[in-house]
């Protein structure tokens, strides 16, 4: 169980690409039958969400974690302004929108300003 909670508190909380817009995702990483933790992952190379998710469940398995899809959409990071705006919804999960969830955590983790909605 050890092991499981310091694969998991290796996993950056939010992992987002610099300048552009972009889909990201929130996912929730856990350990084998052990704690989890709610981690987002923007990237503008994804076509899809759905690519991202893929991407981010296959690194984490290597780590001996697994992860769900809880919601994604769309971020306009601005870095250099410190602002960024989270907004819209992925189908991936039917349409569940955890916009606010992903700002909170962008912003606590990024010091960055929320814009827009």
């Amino acid at each position: 169980m050890a092991a499981a909670a310091e694969a998991l508190s290796r996993v950056p909380d939010v992992e987002i690409d610099g300048d552009g817009v972009f889909k990201y995702v929130l996912l929730r990483v856990r350990a084998a039958d052990g704690p989890g933790k709610d981690v987002v992952r923007g990237h503008g190379w994804a076509e899809y969400h759905a690519d991202i998710y893929a991407q981010t469940a296959q690194e984490l398995a290597q780590q001996g974690l697994d992860c769900e899809c809880l919601g994604g959409g769309r971020l306009s990071h601005r870095p250099q302004e410190r602002k960024i705006h989270v907004y819209g919804y992925s189908v991936l999960q039917g349409g569940t929108v955890p916009t606010l969830s992903c700002a909170r955590r962008a912003i606590a983790t990024e010091g960055l300003e929320p814009i827009g909605d």
